[in-house]
Parts: structure tokens; C-alpha cells; sequence
């Protein structure tokens, strides 16, 4: 599974919490996550096995934190032969957390079986989905942190985002990208 979104969207929560659900019910998972890398020094801070804590201390899951090294679309030069050694690891869930900015960030959607863009509720302007871009890419768009406060906001983004995927040309004859 291919996972993107914009900063803030919860990707990496929702990864440690979905992921330490695979591993309960016996599955072994493995997490690249990529990070982007500065343009000044190169470096990157791969955070995102900090945050993924319980995740990170399960014997059924790997997870491997990456720069991009300035490679574009969100992953890195070598996501797909990673996702192929994790395969080939025994890991029967890869979950691939891009950098996450943009709406050009999916290059990733081409190397998985399913891609899915995670929403915050209260993100701007709701509709940057019509832009051809990572919108149309994704097989799944779910609506992130609609608890609380947020459910209103997350109804209302629900519903705007169905009605912008009826806009888009259809990727596949036998799967319709939900919200």
C-alpha cells in the first residue's frame, strides 16, 4: 500500500496504528517510509520511525526510514526494489509512507497495489483535488483526524471530494476510488 498526503494529514499515526493492527492479526509488516532530504546539506531527518514507537518495537514489523536524495514524485530512486526485498523478506504488507507534500508526489502509485491519499479535515481549500494530480492517482481517499470538532469539517470534505472524483476519468473498468 502506497501512502501520501499533505504535513499534518496524520500519515504516520495512522501507519503505526493500521500497522500494529496487521501485526495482531499475524501479518508481518515492513514500513519505508521516505523523508525528504535538504537541499543545502543533503541530510534528512528520518523521523518517522520516532513516531511510530509501538510500531517500531514489534518483532512482526521492520521499518526502514529513507531520504530522497532530491529524487522527485515522493520516493526515493530505489522504493521499488525495496518493496521487492521486503517481499521477499516474508513481509506479507508493505506499507510505503511517501514524503507527502504536493500534488505531484505519486510516482508511488505505480508500484503498488493500492494507493491511498490521507486528508486532514480541515486542510485549505478542499477542492485542490480537482487538479489533475494526485487526486486522480488514488485508489482510496480517506479523510484523517474526523473526530470530534472535526467530524462536520470531514463530512463536508467527504462530500466534496465524492463529488470531484465523478469528474475524473477512471484509472481502472473494475475498482471506483471510494472517499
Amino acid at each position: 500500500l502506497g501512502l501520501s498526503g499533505p504535513p499534518g494529514a496524520g500519515k504516520s499515526t495512522f501507519i503505526e496504528c493500521f500497522g500494529k493492527m496487521l501485526t495482531e492479526r499475524g501479518h508481518k509488516v515492513s514500513v519505508l517510509a521516505v523523508d525528504p532530504s535538504s537541499s543545502t546539506s543533503g541530510g534528512s531527518l528520518l523521523g518517522d520511525k520516532t513516531r511510530m514507537t509501538e510500531l517500531s518495537r514489534d518483532m512482526n514489523a521492520y521499518i526502514r526510514p529513507s531520504p530522497t536524495r532530491g529524487t522527485l514524485g515522493g520516493v526515493t530512486r530505489t522504493t521499488n526494489e525495496a518493496i521487492l526485498l521486503c517481499e521477499g523478506g516474508g513481509y506479507d504488507v508493505v506499507l510505503v509512507e511517501t514524503v507527502g507534500v504536493g500534488q505531484s508526489e505519486f510516482a508511488v502509485a505505480d508500484m503498488v497495489d493500492m494507493f491511498i491519499l490521507l486528508l486532514p479535515p480541515a486542510g485549505g481549500d478542499e477542492l485542490q483535488g480537482i487538479k489533475r494530480g494526485i487526486i486522480e492517482m488514488a485508489d482510496l481517499v480517506a479523510i484523517n483526524k474526523a473526530d470530534g470538532d472535526l467530524i462536520v469539517p470531514a463530512r463536508r470534505i467527504q462530500a466534496e471530494y465524492v463529488s470531484a472524483m465523478k469528474l475524473l476519468r477512471k484509472r481502472s473498468k473494475v475498482w471506483r476510488p471510494k472517499v
